[in-house]
């Protein structure tokens, strides 16, 4: 019995003693957690006065602090006196805390004016900053797409250009992007390619187009600047003008079918409207002819004609066809 005690009682004593150890464990893990004493010690070899209490704050606001006792140590270090707070405010507005910290430190390398308020709204404008800086050294070279042009003798030209350009931190953040120069070059192109007389000047002298391009200040309202444009290929496309003048052969050859057409539907019309008039003049003339009889016949009952006068006209009649008759058969042998 005595045994059986012992035995539930240790029992019981290593159960308390585990959970002892787990509370203990997780009451430190909290401690840690709220309270990075190691961090803390990396910011204070780092030269960075920053309490314990302020890093516990962070983690109740759900702030990294890691990331914001790097991104101070990151520009103590470069020189650049950044706040803790000024970091925490960006990071909680959404932005990317450590792209703006290295944006800094390499405009403040290449002596570039940028301060961390200009440098966070071009963060939080959604553009990266830190690649802003980077072009702004070293600039960067846009290849347009093929832009085809026409030249006034009718030759198509298909140009490709590349644009040097380089950041303006400046107009940065409202600016127009890389698809509006692209867009803005590619009008140039085609103005400068337009105006050319002959499609040979513009392929012996593509020169001509970097400068026409360059002076209309293309850059203007963007949010780069413009350092060079360099055409890179020139080939030659259709005839443009000659096709355009045979398609417009052709439509005149279709309108002009068209309105001869036209006229002989008319010419039918008007031919089948005078047969239809001869036809019908015909018809009252076999009708008047038919009533001359009658006509005869009347005066000779009421005694308007005489029959002597009617015998007389009858002979006068074919007088008249006889002489005809006589007429038609000398005029064959005349020909």
């Amino acid at each position: 019995m005595n045994l059986l005690t012992l035995l539930l009682q240790s029992e019981t004593d290593g159960a308390m003693l585990a959970i002892t150890v787990v509370g203990v464990l997780i009451l430190l893990f909290t401690f840690f957690y709220y309270v990075p004493i190691g961090l803390w010690i990396t910011a204070q070899f780092s030269g960075i006065q920053i309490s314990p209490l302020t890093l516990v704050s962070m983690r109740i606001r759900r702030v990294n602090p890691r990331l914001i006792v790097d991104s101070l140590i990151m520009s103590h270090k470069a020189g650049i006196k950044l706040a803790s707070d000024q970091l925490e405010a960006h990071f909680l507005a959404g932005g990317n805390v450590l792209q703006v910290v290295r944006a800094l430190i390499s405009a403040d390398k290449a002596n570039i004016a940028l301060d961390f308020k200009q440098a966070t709204a071009i963060d939080l404008a959604g553009r990266n900053v830190f690649e802003a800086v980077q072009t702004s050294v070293n600039p960067r070279v846009i290849e347009t797409p093929p832009v085809a042009a026409v030249a006034h003798d009718g030759i198509q030209l298909i140009v490709k250009a590349r644009v040097t350009v380089k950041t303006n931190i400046s107009k940065l953040v409202g600016g127009a992007g890389e698809a509006t120069i692209i867009a803005r070059v590619g009008e140039g192109i085609v103005t400068s390619i337009g105006s050319a007389k002959s499609h040979k000047e513009v392929i012996e002298n593509p020169d001509t187009i970097s400068k026409l391009v360059l002076s209309k200040g293309l850059d203007a309202g963007s949010a780069f600047e413009i350092l060079s444009i360099d055409i890179a290929d020139v080939d030659v496309g259709e005839n443009i003008g000659a096709k355009l003048q045979i398609e417009q052969a052709n439509a005149d050859l279709k309108v002009a079918d068209a309105k001869a057409e036209e006229r002989r539907a008319m010419a039918v019309a008007l031919e089948q409207e005078m047969k239809a008039k001869a036809a019908d003049s015909r018809a009252k003339v076999i009708d008047a002819e038919a009533e001359i009889p009658k006509a005869i016949a009347e005066a000779l009952r009421n005694g308007s004609l005489a029959v002597m006068d009617y015998y007389k006209l009858q002979n006068m009649q074919s007088d008249t066809d006889m002489r005809n008759s006589i007429a038609g058969k000398d005029t064959s042998k005349s020909q």
